[in-house]
């Protein structure tokens, strides 16, 4: 069965109402989707969840990522309305990042993922290993 939630539908008020699905290859959703559930772009969300950043904090707060990979991260997220660059007048110029009502509410539903994830390690790594174990006995 095909999905029609990306189809527009009429409204009382005759406006249209967009349905999004991100599920559909054309969504305009699914971009914004890959940004936050990418490699980068809920790490540098939840880490901006602790408040307003500059770049180089963001970058050691976020072990691991280039400079490039955090720029491009947040360019996607400041595009999509999760995250505000501000540029404050000084001397020199000081750039921080914080998160939207949007950003935040995303965060509040991903760090509840990163708690869950967290919490079950343990089982994933016994899983892993069962998993590495049955493959290396099943090649030898």
């Amino acid at each position: 069965m095909e999905s029609t939630r990306s189809e527009a539908t009429a409204r009382e008020d005759g406006l249209e109402e967009v349905v999004f699905d991100v599920f559909a290859r054309g969504c305009p959703s699914r971009p914004t989707m890959e940004h936050v559930t990418g490699r980068w772009g809920g790490l540098v969300l939840v880490a901006l969840a602790d408040g307003d950043m500059r770049f180089n904090a963001l970058r050691r707060r976020v072990d691991g990522i280039s400079e490039k990979m955090l720029a491009q991260a947040l360019h996607a997220l400041e595009r999509d309305g999760l995250v505000v660059r501000e540029v404050r007048r000084t001397i020199p110029p000081n750039v921080e990042y914080r998160l939207t009502e949007f950003g935040s509410g995303v965060v509040e539903r991903l760090s509840g993922l990163i708690e869950f994830i967290e919490a079950n390690m343990a089982g994933v790594i016994t899983a892993q290993e069962r998993y590495d174990a049955a493959k290396a006995a099943a090649g030898a």
